[in-house]
């Protein structure tokens, strides 16, 4: 389907406008939100919209959706298979899971719509410069058939694999941030108190060796990656120095959530025999809980 095809973007909120916005760029679109104020700010910006989605979708080879809810793309979706045309491509940016992709996978296949996951992996000002990566999954030849919006949508872009493997990557990314804020809160709290600034705090933490990169890029990049668990920093090292961020959140008062839970996987690890594995073998316990058997790589 060529780009000059309108294209109906389905939800107004903050990033669905952006998204509206970055598409008007590129060619035709027609916008729906239900709430009338969210359709007037996308008319400011001289995107035309519908009051109904059946009037939004009319004449469209692209309908992209940016709701706030899986419930609300599930039921927007549902409605549409009664009226797409054969054909037509939704593209949803919403943030869902793989099973809810695979629900609307089932409501698009009897009505012969196409369906591609393109999760978007950043926040509303990334979008508005074309920066946003955008997470994908689907059939191959439905990312072809997608890619004029995708490519108007943003210039970064990651297949992650089959359909639901861009949400997947989404929800993935997301469970990570909102972690690592919590571990990044309690260490900000133990830096203060021992006299160390925010500033230096988040100067420290942003070094290639910190331990907010390193153990991405070298203990999964490298290790993991590669099943190489010589140490290295062996894992009971680790757990000597887990512990002693613990004896000093104690002396001062601290609470600790993730980084106290975190250290739980150490003693685990190390009541059984890994203690002088680099501490990347951490990893495999996850082998262990979800199959025992395996032995394929993490």
């Amino acid at each position: 389907m060529a780009r000059n095809a309108a294209c109906a973007v389905i939800g107004l909120g903050n990033m669905g406008l952006e998204v509206a916005r970055r598409l008007a760029a590129d060619g035709p679109v027609v916008g729906f939100d239900l709430s009338g104020e969210r359709r007037h700010l996308a008319e400011a910006s001289t995107i035309a919209t519908a009051g109904s989605l059946g009037a939004a979708v009319q004449d469209v080879g692209c309908v992209v959706l940016s709701l706030p809810t899986p419930a609300a793309s599930r039921a927007t979706v549902a409605m549409l298979a009664g009226l797409l045309p054969r054909g037509t491509m939704i593209i949803e940016t919403s943030t869902v899971t793989p099973a809810d992709i695979a629900e609307m996978a089932a409501l698009c296949a009897p009505a012969g719509l196409r369906l591609v996951d393109a999760a978007i992996q950043s926040g509303v000002e990334i979008m508005a410069r074309g920066d946003s990566v955008l997470l994908i999954g689907g059939a191959a030849d439905d990312l072809m058939a997608a890619a004029p919006w995708l490519n108007a949508l943003s210039r970064k872009q990651s297949v992650m694999g089959a359909q639901g493997a861009g949400a997947a990557a989404k929800v993935i990314n997301n469970a990570v941030a909102h972690g690592v804020y919590v571990v990044l809160a309690e260490a900000l709290a133990m830096a203060r108190a021992n006299g160390i600034t925010t500033a230096d705090f988040v100067t420290m933490m942003s070094g290639a060796d910190a331990g907010l990169v390193r153990p991405l890029t070298h203990r999964i990049g490298e290790r993991v990656a590669s099943r190489n668990f010589a140490p290295g920093m062996p894992l009971d090292a680790a757990r000597k120095d887990s512990v002693l961020a613990l004896d000093v959140a104690q002396r001062d008062g601290i609470p600790l959530f993730a980084i106290q839970g975190a250290h739980t996987a150490y003693e685990l690890a190390c009541a059984r025999g890994m203690g002088r594995e680099d501490y990347a073998v951490l990893a495999t316990l996850w082998d262990k809980w979800i199959n025992p058997e395996a032995i394929s790589p993490v």
